[in-house]
């Protein structure tokens, strides 16, 4: 796939298009940020796709991008997965939806700080952001998003878990330079998974 604005734009509208659907399929309050996923991810491409049209640099776009990926997805993701889990299920989620709370508030102070800047690189982009003990976020956020999937008690959100584990490993190693966009694209694609959970659980 070539990354261009023009890739962003059409990929991020039609996962925010499958988002729009699985939103309205949603039955229960519970079920919406879950359902809600794709809808977020694919308005993340389309506002990287103004991050290309900028040509990078640190402006309106690259910190809108900044605030999704990263204070807002690790937050998102475990509540999501701990509101649509019966009770008798949630214990085992409390820890990725703890470490959620704690990284993305982390996140959200770095951003505060210092505002993050943007790369092209070729045919990816690269979010460049000064923080301290960065494995420790990356393992933090990790843990809160796909642990939090991988624990669910959901079989498609288990299969979601392990499709973004798998992306998240390639990602680094292809473009470790470049993963946050690279995974954060496959986690978009990825979350098409969840239009067969809406319909299953619309019926």
């Amino acid at each position: 796939m070539c990354w261009n604005a023009t890739a962003d734009l059409v990929a991020g509208t039609v996962i925010a298009t499958v988002g729009a659907v699985c939103v309205a399929r949603a039955r229960d309050v519970r079920e919406l940020p879950l359902a809600a996923l794709p809808l977020l991810l694919g308005a993340h491409q389309i506002v990287e796709a103004a991050v290309w049209d900028a040509d990078g640099g640190s402006g309106a776009a690259t910190q809108a991008w900044a605030v999704i990926a990263l204070p807002l997805l690790p937050l998102w993701v475990p509540l999501g997965v701990l509101l649509v889990t019966p009770p008798g299920g949630r214990a085992r989620l409390a820890v990725p939806a703890a470490v959620g709370l704690v990284t993305a508030a982390a996140l959200a102070y770095r951003l505060a700080l210092r505002p993050v800047t943007a790369h092209i690189r070729g045919r990816t982009i690269g979010y460049v952001l000064d923080l301290p003990y960065a494995p420790l976020f990356v393992g933090g956020y990790l843990l809160a998003t796909i642990g939090a999937l991988l624990l669910a008690g959901d079989r498609l959100l288990r299969l979601l878990g392990a499709v973004v584990a798998a992306g998240a490993a390639l990602c680094l190693v292809l473009w470790r330079t470049e993963f946050i966009s690279t995974w954060c694209a496959f986690a978009a694609v990825a979350s098409l998974i969840l239009l067969a959970r809406t319909r299953r659980t619309a019926h």
